[in-house]
């Protein structure tokens, strides 16, 4: 009997997404990350992000949804992935080796009050703990995005969200599925309604 691999991965995603949205610490770290950001955009800090592979990707879609807009017509607010200046993260990796890539970023564009997010599915990629480490000597604050092995980071991290989920590409969706209802939450802070 064969398997639809296809409809079951849906599956098993709609179980992530439902395990997500019960589970309170995620809730609650979610809300503190929301509010973090909005204090720093609210205070004309910025929000730098980072990570590797999809969770690049992913870096650059909230980046995104914040210098963009997520859902509203509004003024623009800082936000920088790491992830995108190539110039940089080869000049960086050549230098300095592929460990320093946004440690490095973070030391010349971080400044006290601002936020740094880090998203690392398993919790152990070199760059993002460097870059974490930098953040936090540097006063910003620092947010971590991970899977369930991933909790040690939590040490370097002001607000650590850690994904219920088995497998990377469900930890990435429960990741991306967070940072819109961040980026939801923020908006509704930070923009008027409109008349």
């Amino acid at each position: 009997m064969s398997q639809d691999k296809i409809a079951a991965h849906f599956q098993h995603s709609l179980a992530a997404m439902t395990a997500a949205a019960s589970d309170e610490a995620l809730l609650t770290v979610s809300r503190a990350i929301a509010a973090a950001s909005i204090a720093a955009l609210r205070a004309g800090h910025k929000i730098l992000l980072a990570g590797n592979g999809g969770s690049a990707a992913d870096a650059q879609h909230i980046a995104a949804e914040i210098i963009g807009r997520y859902k509203r017509d509004r003024a623009a607010w800082p936000a920088v992935a790491l992830t995108t200046d190539t110039s940089a993260l080869t000049a960086i990796a050549n230098d300095y080796g592929f460990e320093r890539v946004f440690a490095r970023q973070v030391e010349g564009l971080g400044q006290p009050g601002d936020v740094f997010l880090g998203i690392t599915t398993s919790g152990r990629s070199p760059n993002i703990l460097a870059a974490l480490e930098v953040a936090r000597q540097r006063g910003l604050v620092t947010v971590g995005m991970t899977g369930p092995n991933g909790g040690s980071m939590g040490a370097l991290c002001d607000h650590l969200l850690i994904a219920p989920a088995p497998e990377t590409a469900l930890v990435q969706q429960i990741h991306l599925m967070a940072a819109h209802a961040i980026c939801d939450e923020i908006e509704v802070a930070l923009v008027a309604p409109s008349p």
